[in-house]
């Protein structure tokens, strides 16, 4: 897919892909009384292709009551698993689902997560202390894609408030918002008698399951020219 505004229809069906998940407070950071049962979970609609650290502020808010004591100074290093894996927020969602979800036995909605408030998994996990860091590498992924497209040529033109309408049409959800500025990278610039990308940016994730069971994931990235067939590639 180009990528040109003539697809919109397509674009805008991707762009609306969601998962409906459900959040549930790990046993170990909930506090209950005798006879008290476990908090309600917390409900969501999930952009496939948004970051999980961006419903941290509503998971949090749901479960604020249901913390036990202590877990409040925590709350910056919330993390996610999955059937006891933790989840990878710099990831989008849409990808951990399928990477997760596919090696597992069918695919189950709504994805059950569990949300953690201590024991952060600093061996399997980076480090997460603000909602910046998430943009932050959003960003460094997009100048990779350029530079690979480009030469890195569209995202050095761009102004900090491009770059901001870039991620606020992310987080917000804002299919136009976002596209006014995503189509200028998803569109070839070369000149008359030029190549229009110089490579195509694709990373491939290939799923699987280790021996404890564990689901895995491998990442395979090269070089890809336009002119390639899919045999060629793969």
């Amino acid at each position: 897919m180009s990528g040109s505004w003539e697809d919109r229809e397509v674009l805008q069906e991707v762009w609306a892909g969601k998962l409906p998940a459900v959040f549930s407070l790990a046993e170990a950071d909930t506090e209950l009384g005798e006879a008290e049962e476990a908090p309600a979970p917390c409900y969501l609609m999930l952009p496939r292709m948004s970051y999980l650290p961006l419903a941290m502020d509503k998971v949090r808010k749901h479960f604020s009551d249901s913390q036990r004591p202590g877990a409040q100074d925590n709350t910056g290093q919330m993390w996610f698993s999955y059937r006891g894996t933790p989840l990878r927020w710099h990831q989008p969602i849409g990808l951990l689902y399928d990477l997760l979800c596919s090696a597992s036995e069918g695919q189950e909605l709504p994805w059950e997560i569990t949300v953690h408030l201590t024991s952060f998994p600093v061996d399997l996990l980076l480090p997460l202390h603000t909602r910046d860091q998430v943009e932050t590498v959003f960003m460094s992924a997009l100048k990779e894609a350029d530079q690979l497209k480009h030469n890195g040529k569209v995202v050095s033109l761009m102004q900090k408030k491009d770059h901001n309408q870039l991620w606020l049409g992310l987080t917000s959800d804002k299919f136009d918002q976002f596209w006014a500025i995503n189509r200028k990278l998803m569109e070839p610039s070369g000149a008359a008698g030029e190549e229009g990308f110089k490579h195509i940016p694709v990373r491939f994730h290939v799923a699987g399951v280790d021996n404890s069971g564990q689901a895995t994931s491998n990442i395979l990235q090269r070089l890809i020219s336009p002119g390639l067939s899919l045999g060629e590639v793969i």
